[in-house]
């Protein structure tokens, strides 16, 4: 019996099964978590989200950036950019079906030793604080106020405060968990950055080379942000290793920290 991660798919599912099929997958003995963007910019975005619900007693993920996006534009929210590729999720006779069961999905999950987040956790948060937030935002996306918040999504509210309320307090918890890369000094979420962690320029730095951080008892799993690649410091695993761009389809045992990849067939230029 393994538990491995799977990072970023985006509409990756042939990778997915190559990577699935090299590391001998098991659904009746294994368990899988995937870092969350299970749809959008890849060609295969509905077989990914198919897969996810055929098989939730063997693979659980957290909800990205671009599910988000995606159930916003089914609430009638948010609008298909041009490398959307969603259409087909939501012209699909069990769209209905398919969507509200992403709607109900985690934005973070955990065992003993490792926690899975999409974007990271937010360096002031314990993992205990973090489950918090999560299960509160979780509460209004399964609840009867959910198309409220998706009106109310997009926006950059970037600093935290433990008295923030309403839309704003949802906002950042949402921003937190799944649009986090770079912090500006006191923790203040910087949403321009994308590129490489090399061009990082101080006195901003990584999420998880944040001072003090107060989520180190947990090895953080996460995705997110392609232009970092594969990394393994600091208490973190970073799995994003831009499969829709040309790069890698990556997945890591959690109990050895063993990485296996799958080269991406994307024609896409890798996204730095």
């Amino acid at each position: 019996m393994a538990h491995y991660a799977i990072g970023d798919l985006q509409g990756c599912y042939t990778e997915l099964t190559q990577l699935l099929e090299k590391i001998e997958f098991n659904h009746g003995t294994d368990t899988l978590w995937l870092v969350g963007d299970i749809v959008n910019r890849g060609t295969q975005s509905l077989a990914c989200l198919q897969f996810c619900r055929q098989h939730e007693s063997s693979v659980q993920i957290v909800l990205g950036n671009h599910d988000l996006h995606l159930l916003a534009i089914w609430h009638g929210f948010g609008k298909l950019k041009k490398g959307d590729t969603v259409q087909d999720i939501l012209n699909h006779t069990d769209a209905k079906k398919m969507l509200n069961w992403l709607q109900n999905q985690a934005l973070l999950r955990q065992n003993d030793e490792c926690v899975l987040v999409h974007a990271g956790l937010f360096p002031e948060w314990s993992v205990a604080e973090a489950a918090e937030y999560s299960h509160e935002l979780e509460q209004v996306l399964r609840g009867k106020h959910a198309k409220h918040f998706f009106e109310n999504m997009y926006g950059n509210t970037a600093k935290w405060s433990p008295q923030l309320k309403d839309w704003d307090r949802l906002r950042f918890i949402a921003n937190a968990f799944t649009r986090m890369r770079v912090l500006l000094p006191e923790n203040v979420l910087d949403f321009d950055f994308k590129s490489v962690y090399a061009d990082i320029v101080p006195p901003n730095y990584a999420w998880f080379d944040a001072p003090h951080r107060q989520n180190t008892s947990h090895t953080v799993v996460f995705g997110h942000w392609s232009a970092l690649g594969l990394v393994q410091k600091n208490g973190v695993i970073g799995l994003d290793t831009g499969a829709l761009w040309g790069g890698q389809l990556t997945a890591v045992n959690l109990a050895n920290h063993t990485i296996h990849q799958v080269q991406s067939q994307s024609h896409k230029p890798i996204k730095k």
